[in-house]
């Protein structure tokens, strides 16, 4: 919980003054709230290239509201032909390099060039607007061709991340229908070629609306084929049409369909419209990333398989003109400097990745990152979840040097875009550790109780917005009702977010985690993320996971599970010094009951920690579907882990208990 103790911690950074936003910016504000129609029509034809102008920003009921009324445009010709109708042909869009070292550098005239040979190759297929097709494919340049080829012709597409289960994808591709499977042989990860048709193939089997399927070539030898049904993408694009004309299309068009996970299991499809998302996503580039297409170099360093690599790797960077590094591997692979080494070779200038990310390379120590010149950045990001004050002190003194401003950015697959964060590129604000300060320009946000009444300042409650903003996504796949119900029941015509928040004295907005991951210890609610925060600011932890674990007496204890520093070691004293620690910054309820060492946490491709697999083993259950795993062996470390002190409090027999 942010108070005074964090407020007084955070003046010994040389630009952690306590924060009064200007006045000239709050006033920004208060005008996009006071007359949001006026502030978005304005956005929305500066940002964008219109076929046919809209007559109205924002119509329909709510919670069904609808975009730029009657305007017409492609997503694809925002991005590509009309840079090279302005001369910027021969500007490189992306700086692509493989986890074994091979590279590309593709213009914006070779990405055109490869979107419309890919719209031709869709067209082969039988595919026509309004149809549906599903990408499971990894981080090549190929990947935003076809999401841009697919947006061209009016095909809705939904893109799953390479890492999913052949049972994952195959979900997501029946609640879709989708006509037809795009994919890849594989991709590399790890040191390792993965391959990737063979599951696309497993899915397909159980998808009867899968006509067809597209297959790109990563590894050396040509994939294999399944007669009548798959198509070699290099084939299909040489025989393709040299020309595919964008087709203008209405503002609530679908332009994908994005899966996200759901409280009952069952994945939502989470539809985002073509007009209002891309206003979204460009301005949010100007304002959070104060962009300089001229100039910059971006990396945001997400999987395109999820929707931070959907706005900030495809739409929202290629809207403005903007390069970009598309990255396939791991971070750490060859060695723990890839990061840095990628920023050094490419002159990054904006790097965007996750807390556990940075949490993942800060326990290698500072000596990694100095050895490589990384004078080039100007701008830092972190996305996916809060960033502890300790990870953000760390990013923002290492690796930017103390002189870089960090945006720390709230949002969701729903929102589409940024709706809470720093915006250097409307004001220069003095930040704060941890917090992603003041909802951006036309974002309605506020902190409320159970009965949606706001809260006071220093007082945790359920984050909300009150009013639609342009990036929001129109409705749930073929589930309108159960769009209704999940975001917009609990408090009538407001937007739940399912997250905790708090604000500050200053009305800066803190992120604690989803109001779901919560602990109730003895009756008290805690947030996971609070304890994890508070671990981690301890010198010697890199990471943390915090998860409850059944107890007879209390109901549900906290087991804690952590990862150290470079050249810091497990022991009985280290754990009760990090218990008094948690207990010094939290209180005695917040203690966790047992602290366990690992050398990694359990977490899937994308950097993410699977808390829920780590539950999972804490309570002897089942741990279900572990594919999505980056190292399936880690959960094993955690069983091992809990066998042994199992063993030790003679709750098993030794015979149990498996070996350390």
């Amino acid at each position: 919980m942010p108070g005074a103790e964090r407020d007084r911690d955070e003046t010994q950074l040389p630009f952690e003054q306590r924060y009064v936003p200007s006045a000239a910016y709050r006033d920004l504000l208060h005008q996009a709230l006071r007359d949001p129609e006026r502030f978005w029509r304005a956005l929305a034809l500066r940002e964008i290239h219109w076929d046919h102008t809209f007559s109205k920003v924002v119509g329909g009921e709510a919670p069904f509201w609808k975009w730029f009324e009657g305007g017409l445009l492609n997503a694809s010709y925002n991005c590509l032909d009309r840079h090279l109708e302005a001369g910027r042909g021969s500007r490189v869009a992306y700086h692509w390099e493989g986890e074994p070292g091979d590279t590309r550098t593709v213009t914006y005239r070779d990405l055109l060039a490869l979107v419309e040979r890919s719209a031709g190759a869709l067209s082969e297929l039988g595919l026509h607007r309004g149809d549906r097709i599903a990408l499971y494919l990894p981080m090549i340049p190929e990947t935003p061709a076809i999401m841009l080829a697919a947006a061209r012709l009016g095909i809705v597409f939904t893109t799953v991340f390479s890492g999913f289960s052949a049972e994952s994808l195959a979900g997501r591709i029946r609640d879709s229908g989708a006509r037809a499977v795009v994919t890849a042989d594989g991709t590399y990860r790890r040191g390792k070629f993965l391959a990737l048709k063979p599951v696309a193939d497993q899915a397909a089997e159980h998808c009867p609306s899968v006509e067809k399927m597209l297959v790109v070539q990563r590894g050396a030898d040509p994939p294999a084929l399944r007669e009548g049904r798959d198509v070699a993408f290099l084939d299909a694009t040489k025989r393709a049409p040299r020309h595919a004309a964008a087709q203008p299309l209405p503002s609530d068009h679908p332009l994908y369909m994005l899966y996200t996970s759901g409280t009952t299991g069952r994945p939502k499809g989470v539809v985002h419209g073509t007009g209002g998302y891309l206003v979204h996503a460009a301005a949010t580039m100007r304002w959070v990333f104060d962009d300089r297409p001229e100039s910059d170099t971006f990396w945001c360093a997400a999987d395109i398989g999820w929707v931070t690599g959907h706005t900030y790797i495809v739409f929202g960077p290629l809207l403005r003109g903007m390069t970009s590094v598309l990255y396939e591997g791991g971070f750490d692979i060859p060695t723990p400097d890839r990061m840095w080494s990628i920023v050094e070779r490419y002159g990054v200038t904006t790097l965007y990745t996750s807390p556990t990310a940075i949490r993942s390379l800060m326990k290698h120590g500072d000596a990694i990152p100095r050895a490589h010149d990384l004078s080039s950045l100007r701008l830092l990001g972190t996305v996916g979840e809060a960033i502890n004050p300790a990870a953000w002190e760390w990013y923002y003194r290492v690796i930017g040097g103390e002189r870089c401003p960090i945006v720390d950015t709230w949002w969701q697959t729903e929102t589409g875009g940024i709706l809470i964060s720093p915006a250097p590129g409307l004001a220069t604000l003095p930040l704060k550790p941890g917090s992603a300060t003041l909802p951006l320009p036309g974002v309605d946000a506020d902190v409320v109780d159970e009965q949606g009444k706001p809260v006071p300042a220093l007082t945790k409650g359920f984050l909300v917005v009150r009013r639609p903003w342009p990036g929001m996504f129109l409705t749930l796949y073929n589930d309108p009702e159960r769009f209704r119900q999940v975001y917009f029941s609990r408090f009538p015509g407001v937007y739940y977010t399912g997250d905790y928040a708090v604000r500050d004295l200053d009305g800066y907005f803190w992120l604690l985690g989803r109001a779901d991951e919560v602990l109730k210890v003895a009756g008290h609610r805690l947030g996971t993320i609070e304890i994890e925060d508070a671990l981690v600011s301890h010198p010697a932890v890199a990471e943390a996971a915090v998860v409850g674990q059944r107890d007879d007496v209390k109901g549900e204890v906290i087991a804690a599970f952590v990862t150290l520093r470079s050249g810091r070691h497990a022991s009985h004293e280290l754990s009760e010094e990090l218990r008094r620690h948690v207990r010094e910054v939290m209180g005695p309820v917040a203690t966790p009951e047992a602290i366990h060492f690992v050398a990694a946490l359990p977490k899937t491709r994308s950097g993410k920690i699977m808390r829920r697999v780590i539950r999972a083993v804490a309570n002897q259950e089942t741990v279900g579907d572990v594919t999505t795993l980056e190292d399936e062996a880690t959960v094993e470390e955690v069983r091992r882990e809990m066998g042994a002190l199992r063993h030790a409090l003679g709750r098993e027999p030794a015979s149990k208990a498996p070996s350390s």
